[in-house]
């Protein structure tokens, strides 16, 4: 009997330098590690060749878009067992790719393999995006690519994962068993409140989604919106949903760059969850951009990822499971930096609220949604990215746990130069 699971176990804590905390059961049904604990089900070899051809995340994310690695038990438990070798490695530690690179490490596996395998680079799943390099990053040709790999994967994936808010960002919840539909109008109303929204307003919605915050302003507080999407798919359900609910009147959604907008000024601007695509080189002109379509005594709600600060603040670091498969040229930044940036484009931040705890339900409203309807899934995209949601959605949702990254909603004011910037002088009341 070859064994691979007990061998699998060698090589893994060989890899990481200790016990190994998962079960492994091999291609050839075996099993070994500790008994009760989650399994990772290596299901071929070639997810050792994905990892050795291709050492770290993105290796180990190639053999789970594949189906060559899966888990048996809790994806959660399994995850968070395996977070301390794979993303949260202390600085003197060996890194996964440095120990996979060890000669003696590949010997073994080419062992391993040789037994009924070719040592061939597989290649990578086809839900894979390429990537271009830096210089190709955040034109506008290479946003509008970027935005198309993340939302046109069909409208009906998405309704099935987010649920009949089609909102794909943060919730606020009132309670943690607040159901996801009451939280994620809980976040529309706090972000209309936000803006001190009234009848007659004009509101630019930049990244606009399926429409739910348009709706949403148009229809509970009778403001006039204008919703940019670079998507095709988003521009035409949101436009079936606003037709559906009588407000052709009050909204105009658009497929268009939000740098291609010269209709100002708004009385509002809401960005939510679209800030992450702007990327670090290109963030200050987005700040001034949204400043200058603002009438004096205007206001921002940018809701935006952040990630910790790094050491050095200089070097360029990417997630590569994330830029591969989900967000494509995807970037998270400090909210610091994000605050230093909004002043520097004439902004008055007078608010920042996290919200980090939110999105770690909300995430698990996701997951939970696409597990229960788990075959529709599949068969409404494909196997493998229907994968690649699952773990992003469930991993990101330990990630905002675990306070490696958070999420936070920023309010910034065009204050004009007599310096009546409209806010109540009690903090969070919003309406002056």
């Amino acid at each position: 009997m070859e064994n691979a699971a007990l061998r699998l176990k060698e090589l893994a804590e060989r890899l990481i330098g200790a016990e190994l905390p998962v079960r492994i059961r091999g291609w050839d049904g075996s099993e070994a590690g500790p008994p009760g604990a989650p399994t990772l089900v290596v299901r071929d070899r070639r997810a050792l060749r994905h990892l050795l051809w291709k050492p770290g995340e993105l290796g180990l994310a190639r053999a789970w878009v594949a189906g060559d690695l899966d888990v048996d038990g809790d994806l959660y438990e399994t995850l968070d067992r395996m977070a301390g070798f794979i993303w949260e490695r202390g600085e003197d530690a060996r890194t996964l790719r440095q120990a996979v690179r060890d000669p003696e490490f590949r010997a073994a596996a080419r062992k391993l393999l040789a037994l009924s395998a070719p040592f061939l680079p597989p290649a990578p799943p086809p839900e894979e995006r390429r990537r271009r390099g830096r210089l190709h990053r955040h034109t506008k040709h290479s946003d509008r690519r970027a935005i198309s790999h993340h939302y046109d994967v069909g409208n009906d994936f998405y309704e099935l994962v987010l649920g009949p808010s089609m909102v794909y960002s943060c919730a606020y919840w009132a309670a943690p068993d607040a159901t996801l539909e009451d939280a994620q109008r809980d976040k529309l109303e706090l972000v209309s409140r936000k803006l001190g929204l009234e009848p007659g307003m004009r509101l630019l919605d930049v990244g606009c989604g399926w429409g739910s915050m348009a709706i949403h302003a148009a229809r509970e507080h009778g403001v006039n919106v204008v919703g940019v999407t670079l998507s095709q798919e988003q521009a035409a359900y949101a436009r079936k949903r606003i037709a559906e609910e009588g407000l052709t009147d009050r909204i105009e959604i658009r497929v268009q760059d939000y740098r291609d907008v010269r209709d100002g000024p708004y009385d509002a601007i809401s960005s939510i969850g679209m800030a992450e695509h702007v990327g670090s080189e290109r963030y200050l002109e987005y700040a001034h951009d949204l400043h200058a379509l603002l009438k004096p005594g205007g206001r921002l709600l940018n809701h935006q990822i952040a990630r910790r600060p790094q050491t050095d603040e200089s070097a360029y670091s990417v997630d590569e499971f994330i830029d591969a498969y989900v967000f494509p040229d995807g970037e998270l930044a400090p909210v610091g930096t994000t605050v230093s940036l909004l002043e520097r484009a004439g902004f008055e931040v007078r608010d920042t609220e996290a919200i980090r705890e939110h999105y770690a339900l909300t995430l698990r409203g996701w997951v939970a949604n696409l597990e229960a309807a788990w075959p529709e899934a599949q068969r409404l995209t494909s196997p493998g990215r229907a994968r690649v949601w699952r773990l992003y959605m469930a991993a990101s949702a330990l990630a905002f746990e675990r306070n490696r990254i958070g999420v936070n909603q920023v309010l910034a004011v065009k204050t004009p130069e007599d310096g009546a910037s409209g806010l109540p002088l009690r903090t969070r009341e919003w309406r002056a």
